[in-house]
């Protein structure tokens, strides 16, 4: 089985080039994050044209997650449990679903914005309902596959950045948020996508700005954390950097993990 996780920014700017992806990759299970549509704006009816069925939850202009399938879907659950919610609002950030017997989930971590910023506090306080939900959902079905994958916007370590230096005041690579990721690989996920790949540093986002991509400056911040059965079926995984390339391109690019079932 094979199992991907991408942050399109925006399906309807990408929707050509995910439908391109999804012929030439052939994923069984996608997990999209920041769609940037309402759940019932997303094209289903053209990804069914290659064999998906959708799960999708939006709200509008921002967030927005979806998992595609061609092995099934149930079970499908909008939002976490004790989501904390932004200055009141709810946020299209996490879905779940089970496919071809593997529970996933896709997920868009806040950004956090700057440190000291009320986004940041909503950030470690949305990680800290996801550890719950991920502990329920791992406690009642153990023997399970699963998997947390997404963009995440923490980089687990300073080998994750192009340059730590350049983000001293920065998110994504504070203290704090890469103790909550910690928290979660505590529960019994292991991140499944190790170094060294076919690149020194596989990162999987690149600022459109400043030639980010041609020089290598990016970020590994998309990351697939499973349980032992996940992680224990793993057969290969990579950063498919070719589909960063081009007109039209995601500022993120996909994660690829197959699995031996």
């Amino acid at each position: 089985m094979r199992i991907a996780t991408w942050n399109v920014n925006s399906i309807g700017a990408r929707l050509d080039r995910l439908k391109g992806w999804l012929a030439a990759a052939q994923p069984d299970v996608l997990c999209l994050q920041e769609l940037k549509c309402a759940t019932e704006a997303f094209p289903a009816d053209q990804v069914a044209e290659l064999g998906y069925e959708t799960a999708a939850y939006g709200l509008g202009r921002w967030n927005g997650v979806a998992v595609l399938s061609r092995v099934g879907i149930t079970d499908v659950r909008r939002g976490i449990d004790g989501d904390p919610g932004y200055e009141d609002a709810e946020e299209a950030r996490a879905i779940g679903a089970t496919c071809g017997g593997v529970r996933v989930w896709s997920v868009y971590v806040p950004n956090g914005r700057e440190p000291g910023h009320a986004h940041y506090q909503y950030k470690l306080h949305w990680l800290e309902a996801l550890h719950g939900t991920v502990l329920v959902e791992t406690g009642g079905a153990p023997q399970r596959p699963f998997a947390v994958l997404g963009d995440f916007n923490i980089a687990p370590t300073d080998d994750d950045v192009w340059d730590i230096s350049r983000f001293a005041e920065s998110t994504h690579v504070t203290e704090p948020e890469r103790k909550a990721l910690a928290v979660l690989r505590d529960s019994g996920l292991t991140d499944v996508v190790p170094r060294p790949l076919k690149y020194d540093h596989p990162y999987t986002y690149w600022d459109y700005r400043a030639l980010a991509f041609p020089k290598n400056r990016g970020m590994r911040i998309d990351l697939v954390y499973g349980n032992q059965p996940f992680a224990g079926a793993v057969s290969d995984a990579y950063v498919d950097r070719e589909e960063r390339k081009g007109k039209g391109a995601s500022d993120h690019a996909p994660v690829v993990v197959d699995l031996d079932l």
